[in-house]
C-alpha cells in the first residue's frame, strides 16, 4: 500500500521554482526519503525532466560514503551537471555531510 502524502507532495510542487533549497524534516521512519526519491522524482519524470538531470544521493548508504566529504562532492556534482538546463540535486541524510553547515 502507498501513502501518497499529497499534502507534502502539493508543496514541494508549488515551490519548487522558487530559488530556495527544500528541506523535509519528520521524526524518523516517516517517509521522508520515499517522498523525495520516489514520490517527487516520479513526479519530475511524469512532468518530462529528464532522469539525467535528476542527482540522487543517499549520504547513508555505503557506496555514497565517499560523498560526504565537500571537496569529493562538488567535482561529483558538477560533472554530473553538463548543460545549462535545470537540475534537481536530491540529497538525503544530508547531516551526514561533512561541514554541512558551512557548506
Amino acid at each position: 500500500m502507498e501513502i501518497r502524502r499529497d499534502i507534502y507532495l502539493n508543496k514541494l510542487f508549488s515551490k519548487k521554482h522558487n530559488g530556495l533549497i527544500k528541506v523535509g524534516t519528520g521524526m524518523r521512519r516517516c517517509g521522508k526519503s520515499y517522498l523525495l526519491f520516489k514520490l517527487f522524482k516520479e513526479y519530475l519524470v511524469n512532468e518530462g525532466v529528464n532522469e539525467n538531470h535528476i542527482i540522487e544521493i543517499a549520504f547513508d548508504s555505503f557506496e555514497n560514503r565517499k560523498y560526504r566529504d565537500p571537496e569529493v562532492l562538488f567535482p561529483y556534482l558538477m560533472e554530473k551537471i553538463a548543460d545549462k538546463e535545470m537540475y534537481y540535486v536530491l540529497l538525503d541524510e544530508v547531516q551526514m555531510l561533512d561541514d554541512f553547515e558551512s557548506v
